[in-house]
């Protein structure tokens, strides 16, 4: 389900996956499929580790991203999660093909 609520999104970002919704900034990025892909693996990786332990890695693995490259955009993108959906975002069938805990695979 995607919702669109610019004031829950953080400063710099477009889109964010809650399981089991998408939230959006603005109206207009509900046609962007390629955003709308990347936020749907988010949602696949949720699910198969069960929501919160999810949350928890995401945290934990920034924290410590944060430290070693001590630069907030850095330690976003080389998250083992952010870099499989930025990856694999402009794939539009990765979702079918995609095995469980692929996310693994970017650790």
């Amino acid at each position: 389900m995607i919702f669109v609520f610019k004031y829950f999104i953080p400063k710099g970002y477009t889109a964010m996956s809650i399981f089991p919704f998408i939230i959006l900034k603005r109206k207009n990025l509900k046609v962007d499929r390629i955003l709308i892909n990347h936020e749907r693996i988010h949602l696949r990786q949720q699910l198969e580790m069960l929501i919160i332990p999810f949350y928890l890695w995401y945290m934990i693995e920034f924290i410590i991203n944060y430290f070693i490259y001590k630069d907030f955009k850095m330690a976003y993108y080389n998250l083992t999660f952010e870099r499989e959906a930025y990856q694999n975002d402009h794939n539009l069938d990765y979702l079918k093909t995609r095995k469980l805990w692929s996310f693994l695979e970017y650790l």
